[in-house]
């Protein structure tokens, strides 16, 4: 770890010798950005929103994202975020990016740097690292909301034990008050920390969960997503109760989490092998296309809001 404290994630060694960025529906971003203003060029946005999920009324704020253009086993660097509390919402700063609201069905995946300890502070907190789709919760008990997650919870959580798991879990729909919800969700125990390659394959039959090429998990078509989603990575705490959740630890010391981010990438309407999808990757790189939004709008373009 270098004195930012990013992961290292070392090289994917897959060629592929086709040409990538001719395909339509294709969106790759490599993260080589070196300011805010950089990211929201391309379409990305962070969460200034308060609200659901995490501690309410915490803050969510931009300041948590970081850009590296050195970011180790990265071709072109990464982004970090970073999110911090001490227990309160006075005191907690989440961290969420979004882009454009007109993703579907096909093939997911990202390249994330996932942590089991803070950065700094006492460990134990139920803190949760992502990357996700979402569509705006129309109305409570919506049929149409649409939610596709990677959630790992290296201190447990969601009223399960304090071991680490990851967390997939694909919504039909959920109100807030009183809290209930309509989803299919699988709980792997076991440590993710470290460099791993997150994909999701949806279709209207279902979606398929794996990391590092390895199927997790399957939900089904009674689940799968119908509304078109924006692009996530977020960054919270868990608050006390929450599905049966401990919260934050009983401490007022300040603590930090984070999360790196190498690459993201989706290919509209094909569902695509892991090894396809690093070897598109690769190339991509090897070509220092850095960013590839082929990926028309809805027409006409939906709203993008960054929040639940």
């Amino acid at each position: 770890m270098n004195s930012l404290n990013l992961g290292m994630c070392g090289a994917i060694g897959l060629l592929f010798t086709g040409s990538v960025v001719a395909n339509e529906g294709l969106f790759f971003d490599d993260f080589s950005y070196q300011t805010m203003q950089q990211f929201n060029d391309n379409g990305w946005k962070a969460r200034t929103q308060t609200g659901h999920p995490g501690i309410s009324g915490a803050t969510w704020l931009g300041e948590g994202v970081s850009f590296h253009p050195q970011l180790q086993g990265a071709h072109s660097g990464g982004f970090s975020m970073k999110s911090v509390t001490a227990g309160k919402a006075s005191n907690t700063r989440h961290t969420q990016v979004c882009h454009a609201r007109k993703y579907l069905y096909g093939t997911y995946a990202a390249r994330v740097f996932f942590r089991d300890e803070p950065n700094f502070g006492p460990d134990g907190d139920e803190v949760i690292q992502t990357f996700y789709t979402i569509s705006p919760l129309a109305y409570p008990m919506d049929p149409s909301y649409s939610e596709v997650d990677f959630e790992y919870l290296p201190n447990g959580g969601w009223g399960s034990n304090s071991h680490s798991a990851m967390w997939t879990t694909t919504w039909e729909t959920f109100q807030l008050s009183p809290w209930t919800k309509v989803n299919e969700y699988t709980r792997k125990p076991g440590s993710y920390a470290g460099c791993h390659v997150l994909m999701m394959t949806v279709e209207p039959q279902g979606v398929n969960y794996y990391v590092d090429g390895e199927l997790i998990s399957h939900h089904s078509d009674k689940v799968a997503p119908e509304k078109p989603m924006s692009i996530n990575f977020n960054l919270w705490f868990m608050p006390k109760g929450a599905d049966g959740s401990m919260g934050p630890v009983e401490s007022d010391e300040l603590r930090e989490y984070q999360q790196d981010v190498d690459w993201v990438y989706h290919r509209v309407d094909k569902v695509l092998a892991f090894n396809e999808v690093v070897k598109q990757v690769n190339q991509l790189q090897a070509n220092n296309h850095d960013y590839v939004d082929n990926v028309k709008p809805m027409q006409p373009a939906l709203a993008s809001p960054c929040g639940l």
